[in-house]
């Protein structure tokens, strides 16, 4: 007689219950950091260079101080800075994938989507602690907020939500490479670039002509003058709508494809 295997029943698992799953799983991947200070160094000693390096380095030359430069760039910087965070979750999966542990946590009791979800809540918070080390940094060179608290939480609010919608980009990149320096990788050749061609360190109007037509419609670019006016002053309404389009499309794009090639290779 033939043995007939039955399936076990799918797990019905409440939203709160999952939810629950995804707090804890994020807990798990910020308590690493104490094991693992590099990584939070990353994200702290990093941006700090590159605010004192542009400020004090280019800012002279491009606004005539390095005060009004930092007026400028600061936003900037905090957005290229989200961007290459945003590489922390693909490098993150990546190595929970090929290390086997996507693949325990996930024969755990536990929500299907929480192994993932965790790890981009987690990052989520590293985010938020860099932003706030860098508006600190710059507060301290001389950086002032002219917005107040509201304009702050408004920054920090579209950053956030921006970053949770560029990191799909990041998960689809974790899933389909083979190893996580390859997801590092990928961030230096396409981020680069596209902070490099915004207004995040210079002003549209010096660039070629060419350039600023691109230049107008990056993303970074329209982040980073949303973050201008919502700190210190200028438009806020367009970019910020803007800001949100962008993000909308990004995840409207890359979480479909990234959910999907995860689902293949688990």
């Amino acid at each position: 007689m033939t043995a007939v295997t039955v399936p076990a029943p799918a797990r019905r698992l409440s939203p709160l219950a999952g939810l629950s799953h995804t707090f804890t799983l994020a807990w798990r991947s910020l308590v690493q950091i104490k094991h693992n200070p590099l990584e939070l160094a990353d994200l702290s000693i990093q941006p700090v260079m590159f605010v004192l390096l542009f400020t004090y380095v280019f800012g002279g030359a491009i606004s005539g101080s390095p005060g009004e430069y930092l007026t400028f760039a600061l936003p900037g910087i905090i957005v290229q800075n989200a961007f290459f965070a945003t590489m922390t979750t693909g490098f993150g999966l990546n190595h929970d994938l090929t290390k086997g542990v996507f693949d325990r946590l996930r024969s755990l009791p536990i929500a299907r989507w929480a192994p993932l979800a965790g790890r981009i809540l987690a990052d989520t918070v590293k985010q938020a602690w860099s932003v706030s080390l860098l508006i600190a940094v710059g507060a301290i060179l001389g950086f002032r907020l002219q917005n107040g608290v509201l304009g702050l939480i408004g920054a920090l609010a579209l950053l956030l939500a921006f970053s949770l919608a560029a990191a799909w980009v990041s998960v689809l990149v974790g899933v389909l490479v083979s190893e996580p320096d390859k997801v590092q990788v990928f961030g230096f050749m396409v981020i680069f670039p596209l902070t490099f061609t915004s207004n995040a360190f210079v002003p549209t109007e010096t660039m070629p002509g060419w350039l600023q037509a691109w230049v107008e419609v990056n993303p970074v670019t329209v982040l980073a003058d949303a973050l201008r006016g919502l700190l210190v002053s200028g438009p806020v309404l367009a970019p910020v709508v803007q800001s949100v389009i962008w993000g909308v499309a990004i995840a409207a794009v890359f979480a479909p494809l990234a959910v999907r090639a995860l689902r293949r290779r688990v």
